[in-house]
């Protein structure tokens, strides 16, 4: 009877990888490097810290999806099911969009027996965090999703240009005689 070696993996195939206790996910960055070492960019670093460290308690409704509907065009659809438009508010201020919901109270004079409530009516507040010289365009509300468009607006400042290269003739410069040199 041959002895059993482990299986050798085929020629050109990585063996599979076995996570071991070693193995570390990480979860903390520290970003105080960048503050020390850059001027004017304490606004983006602190935003990468709400962002990396409050993922674990981040609400998670209404959910919501964002997508590029052009090369400078974004649309936010949230899910807000059961919401009537007077329930909703958006508003920007400086670089952050916030989406409320309030759901009205329910008369309590209607006789209801809900045997079970899946369909959520709180309260909720998303905020989005929007890049410079990103605006808001318009908000619509249809078959219980809110789609707010959004496009950037970069300053014809901003805008990179081409600019022409003129071409130079070959251009001579001649010596001037001068009347003391044509003396001599």
């Amino acid at each position: 009877m041959a002895s059993q070696r482990p299986a050798q993996p085929e020629q050109g195939r990585k063996p599979p990888y076995r996570s071991t206790a070693e193995d570390v996910i990480m979860t903390n960055y520290d970003l105080s490097p960048f503050y020390r070492s850059t001027v004017g960019f304490d606004r983006l670093f602190s935003m990468l810290d709400r962002v990396a460290g409050g993922e674990q308690n981040a609400p998670t409704y209404p959910p919501y999806n964002i997508e590029r509907t052009g090369e400078n065009a974004y649309r936010i659809t949230l899910a807000v099911a059961g919401f009537a438009e007077r329930e909703l508010s958006v508003e920007t201020r400086e670089s952050t969009l916030t989406v409320r919901g309030s759901k009205e109270t329910v008369e309590k004079d209607e006789k209801r027996d809900v045997l079970y409530q899946g369909i959520a009516a709180r309260a909720f507040e998303r905020r989005f965090q929007l890049a410079d010289h990103v605006v808001v365009t318009g908000a619509e509300s249809e078959n219980g999703l809110l789609h707010i468009d959004l496009v950037r607006e970069v300053p014809e400042a901003q805008k990179p240009r081409t600019i022409a290269i003129n071409k130079s003739g070959a251009k001579t410069i001649e010596a001037v005689k001068t009347p003391s040199a044509q003396a001599a």
